[in-house]
């Protein structure tokens, strides 16, 4: 951590941390404690193996200089000690525990915290914090470290971090990997929009919006009779419930190391979520209905402006998507619609490896299987040829020789498995999509695999969002919450848009129009009770809402929020007593 001769390279602050009485001095407690929470980060925020390597330079240099224990490392010191949000916490440094317990030099804190408040005024942070959230990672790079040469150091006090000193030695890419880290926590902390709360604002977001991008996930296929993975009933559940594998975590099913081992596997249970003869669910057929009114709403403003820029981003890997009709569709996760070969690499429809997925059988490479049986029938003939000519007996001796393996590939759908990098295509179209998206609709996830999760917060914090899910998603905050069933939330929404729900575009997933006479609840039709919102607050319980405590906690909040706010307003009408009023009352008594 230390420069080639052994000095801090940093002035003022550094000085204190370098050598003592000639000395080397041991690692501060509160470098340790940033070095374990930027390597934690690193499970969230891409660091590259130079940025690691960089991190990590220096633990050990031999020379007798103290190394970071393990214990200076400890659970203990996780990433929150990072940092804080600038309005929560000014410092990293100030108001950790950790720091009364490790030995660090009181005179070091001082001046990184008179550092850190000379650095930016309150009204230059909230700008700087407004355009990361409006405009991205990207721009704000682009913005303070490229056009306006800001060090990274100094705009890393407008997030509440001060760098140690040994911190403040590293290469650039890992500078910007810190302010990367620093920009993602920020972006997760988006607040909600306070002008909408209630399902006739959901409605009129949705009738208002041109430019719509609708986020799904497992929830919106349950309906359609595929599972889906971390519902307490869903496919991971179930797979570790009845033990039939020796795995360590349910999801192994889909990492890609341990499919390469054991594709038998995967192909144990893929039928289960293979789309075959699957119908499209109301929420399939609602998404394709924003995009349906989305090409007619810019078609009639100006025949010559290109379709609307909907699109829908989705986890699933199921295509019902397409059998569906909707034409602007991410697959971000990939999907069975075509494999490859692990070996060669050749690319087949899906429809190739169909018969084998429904029957648990691990599909092999036609065209590898072939070049194998060339292979060994070229070599048959070489060995036959060479028997003749040297006699029997050598011919029988030379059988016995160990033969060189030809290896087959396995046929693997193209799915994204855990450990693969997703498609180009995800950051490119998520980048053209975030200066035009106008809504953002979230069904049936949990927003639990990263990236996908991310594109919340990628989007300007400005644009509204509305949740549709049978349970919250707690570290997001949305500005309209719908929990329970997706389709019977998608059916009331339509109600209230006096839409009716596309069909299917294949003739054979045909299914009957779900068009309601107009003076008939969505209650009445469905035989379900209506929508309740939870107190005044911006969640409304459906149908199959799984809210548990977390919908409480905001029932209790909001409510005692009311009660204070109609006890102040008691206050303010009770008119103040003049002096007669007291004299009266004084002979009164």
């Amino acid at each position: 951590m230390r420069t080639s001769n052994g000095q801090p390279n940093v002035s003022n602050v550094h000085e204190t941390a370098a050598e003592n009485n000639g000395k080397p001095k041991a690692y501060s407690a509160l470098y340790a404690l940033q070095l374990r929470a930027f390597i934690d980060a690193a499970e969230d925020v891409d660091a590259d193996p130079d940025t690691i390597e960089d991190l990590l330079e220096g633990l050990e240099d031999g020379d007798g200089e103290e190394e970071i224990q393990e214990s200076d490392l400890d659970e203990d010191l996780d990433s929150e000690s990072l940092a804080l949000p600038a309005h929560e916490q000014h410092s990293a440094i100030e108001g950790s525990g950790d720091l009364d317990d490790l030995e660090v030099e009181t005179e070091v804190i001082e001046r990184l915290k008179r550092e850190a408040d000379g650095a930016w005024s309150k009204e230059e942070t909230r700008k700087m914090m407004h355009h990361l959230k409006e405009h991205g990672m990207s721009s704000f790079v682009r913005e303070y470290v490229i056009t306006q040469n800001i060090p990274i150091v100094k705009l890393l006090f407008a997030f509440g971090i001060s760098l140690c000193p040994e911190l403040r030695n590293k290469q650039p890419q890992t500078m910007l990997y810190f302010l990367r880290v620093a920009m993602s926590k920020e972006l997760h902390l988006r607040e909600k929009l306070p002008q909408y709360n209630t399902l006739a604002d959901a409605v009129s977001l949705i009738q208002a919006s041109k430019r719509v991008v609708v986020l799904t996930g497992a929830g919106i296929s349950v309906s359609c009779g595929i599972p889906d993975f971390r519902s307490h009933n869903g496919l991971y559940a179930t797979l570790k419930e009845r033990g039939t594998y020796d795995l360590d975590d349910p999801q192994q099913m889909f990492d890609i190391h341990y499919f390469r081992e054991n594709p038998a596997v995967f192909y144990s249970f893929a039928s289960q979520i293979y789309p075959s003869n699957f119908i499209p669910s109301p929420c399939h057929r609602f998404i394709k209905a924003i995009e349906d009114r989305g090409k007619s709403c810019h078609s009639l403003s100006s025949p010559k402006v290109d379709e609307s820029h909907h699109q829908n981003y989705t986890q699933n890997i199921d295509t019902l998507e397409t059998l569906t009709g909707i034409t602007r569709v991410l697959q971000c996760h990939g999907s069975f619609a075509t494999a490859t070969c692990i070996q060669c690499r050749r690319r087949t429809p899906g429809t190739e490896i169909e018969k084998d997925i429904m029957e648990h059988r691990v599909p092999f490479c036609t065209v590898c299987l072939e070049a194998k049986k060339e292979a060994e029938e070229v070599r048959q003939a070489a060995f036959k040829k060479k028997a003749k000519k040297r006699g029997r007996k050598e011919w029988e001796e030379g059988s016995d020789e160990e033969e060189e393996a030809i290896p087959v590939g396995v046929m693997k759908p193209d799915i994204t498995f855990f450990g693969e990098k997703l498609a180009d295509d995800f950051e490119h179209a998520l980048e053209d999509d975030r200066d035009k998206v106008d809504l953002l609709i979230v069904i049936g996830t949990s927003l639990k695999v990263s990236p996908v999760s991310e594109i919340l917060s990628h989007l300007p914090h400005s644009v509204p969002q509305i949740l549709i899910n049978k349970t919250p998603v707690r570290h997001i905050n949305p500005d309209i919450v719908l929990l329970g069933n997706a389709d019977d939330i998608v059916q009331h929404l339509c109600e209230q848009l006096s839409w009716e729900l596309p069909p299917p575009v294949e003739k054979r997933l045909e299914v009957p129009s779900l068009a309601r006479p107009a003076k008939r609840t969505s209650g009445e039709m469905m035989g379900k009770t209506e929508p309740i919102r939870v107190a005044k607050s911006h969640v409304w319980l459906f149908e199959g809402a799984e809210g548990g405590k977390w919908v409480r906690d905001i029932e209790e909040k909001f409510l005692e929020e009311n009660a204070g706010s109609e006890s102040r307003t008691t206050q303010s009408r009770v008119p103040k007593e003049g002096p007669e009023v007291k004299k009266s009352r004084t002979r009164l008594g």
